[in-house]
């Protein structure tokens, strides 16, 4: 029952029961209407016009048309087989009762009998034209009424016909007799009834569309933080439950971003925090390895003191990224870029580098034009982005003893600097691969400079291009180049 009455509730507020009203109310709307426009033409007719759209009426019901041709019918039907004499009697008595109508008779040898006081014109006789002429005139006429009726209401008694004439202005129109101003007056109300019939549907639909088009909105238009901006519930219909709904996965999706931001700060201070702890740690480890290079050892000891300092060195250079990424993603690094001849960096970072290579027992091919190339660099910022790719090339491409450092060709024809080697590819398992923080930080870099990084690895070696973003292209990613 509690089910019963909640589902009643709910129905009738819905667009399902509004749309079903407006159908029963269509369905009911021809049987009613024509009653409904009787009524309305009274109130309208009585009530609003008074008498100025009536005639006047005679308070003598007799004087209706309807009235007066059962009458006519009836007295005729009443003198069957009576005199000529009696006839006229009959008449004149009638004519005395309705001094507004006109009366006459014509007998069977076709003599007009009218009484004493009678206004008619009439021929002394009626022949078959006269019959003919006067049915044309009256009978169509709109502005006089008559009635022919035979004597004993039977053509085949031959006793002759009676008539009865009149102005119908003088006369008092019956119930069914509407005139052209009152059927216009009607046909109006009923007009009237389906306009309204028509604008209540429309504005159901109207305020549907507008409903939803608010909605549509609504979903489109974002605040600062990128997600919309719940909506005011009105009603508690369909519409009403999918803006609510709505307004429920906004709810969620804030309560996502804020939670997921919450997260990512404390991913960020979880990260710089280590970062500082493993520091000392660290620097107290790589002294006492620096102690145990002037002790006497044995050649086995001296080659695992050096693979020690290596890795030690590798994990100082990972803590630096990480800390690094965390302060830039975190806002606390600003770049600052400036119009910068980028070969010239590329060559001085080269040098820093070559002694590590010539080490290592790398091929060193460098290969740059003489004129400047000017991009707007942070100098700082962009030598870091050089390191860390000339360490991933030591780290993971070592066992192609090749880096090579050229000018190229971007995407859009600009020139680029093209770092290449001969390793197994970023697909293939270096021994030595890495968390990816270093290529991360370049991504990160390269987007805020406003820079392209193309990355293409096979299983011959690995080039890396990069070179300033077109205008065509300003917002790509380094995720939608890679």
């Amino acid at each position: 029952m509690r089910k019963e009455k909640l589902f009643k509730s709910r129905f009738r507020g819905t667009l399902l029961s509004r749309y079903l009203l407006i159908i029963l109310f269509a369905l009911l709307f021809i049987p009613v209407i024509f009653p409904a426009s009787l009524v309305g033409y009274q109130l309208v007719q009585g009530l609003v016009f008074g008498n100025v759209f009536t005639k006047p009426q005679v308070e003598d019901e007799r004087y209706q048309t309807l009235n007066l041709e059962k009458m006519w019918h009836k007295e005729a039907k009443a003198l069957k087989g009576k005199t000529p004499e009696q006839i006229d009697a009959k008449i004149s008595e009638l004519n005395a009762d309705y001094p507004k109508v006109d009366m006459f008779w014509v007998d069977a040898d076709s003599r007009v009998r009218k009484p004493e006081n009678s206004r008619l014109d009439l021929p002394s006789t009626w022949s078959t034209a006269d019959a003919i002429s006067y049915m044309k005139h009256y009978r169509e006429s709109t502005e006089q009424f008559s009635v022919i009726a035979f004597i004993g209401d039977d053509e085949k008694l031959n006793e002759g016909f009676m008539v009865l004439q009149a102005s119908r202005s003088a006369l008092t129109p019956s119930s069914n007799d509407f005139s052209a101003r009152e059927s216009m007056i009607f046909f109006g109300i009923i007009l009237l009834m389906f306009v309204l019939f028509i604008a209540v549907s429309w504005m159901f639909f109207v305020n549907m569309r507008r409903r939803l088009l608010r909605l549509q909105s609504a979903m489109t238009v974002q605040n600062d933080s990128g997600l919309p901006e719940p909506i005011v519930v009105k009603k508690t219909d369909e519409i009403g439950q999918l803006e609510d709904a709505f307004n429920g996965m906004v709810h969620q999706l804030s309560s996502s971003l804020k939670r997921e931001r919450e997260e990512e700060e404390l991913r960020k201070r979880l990260i710089a925090n280590l970062s500082h702890d493993l520091r000392t740690p660290l620097t107290v480890v790589r002294s006492h390895v620096f102690s145990l290079q002037k002790e006497q050892l044995s050649d086995k000891g001296r080659e695992l003191l050096k693979l020690t300092e290596t890795k030690l060195g590798d994990l100082s250079g990972l803590i630096d990224n990480l800390l690094s990424y965390n302060l830039l993603t975190s806002g606390k690094y600003t770049l600052h870029p400036e119009s910068k001849d980028v070969l010239r960096i590329v060559r001085e970072s080269a040098a820093a580098w070559y002694p590590l290579w010539e080490k290592e027992g790398f091929e060193v091919d460098i290969d740059l034009p003489e004129e400047p190339l000017f991009w707007s660099v942070d100098a700082q910022w962009f030598r870091r982005i050089l390191d860390n790719l000339f360490q991933n090339v030591v780290r993971h491409a070592h066992s192609g003893q090749y880096i090579g450092i050229h000018a190229g060709a971007g995407a859009e024809g600009q020139t680029a600097i093209v770092i290449s080697d001969k390793g197994k590819g970023m697909q293939a398992s270096s021994g030595d691969k890495g968390a990816g923080i270093g290529l991360a930080i370049v991504g990160f870099l390269t987007r805020e400079m406003g820079l392209i990084m193309d990355i293409s690895s096979t299983s011959g070696g690995t080039s890396i291009l990069i070179y300033p973003a077109s205008d065509s292209e300003p917002g790509l990613k380094l995720k939608d180049r890679v």
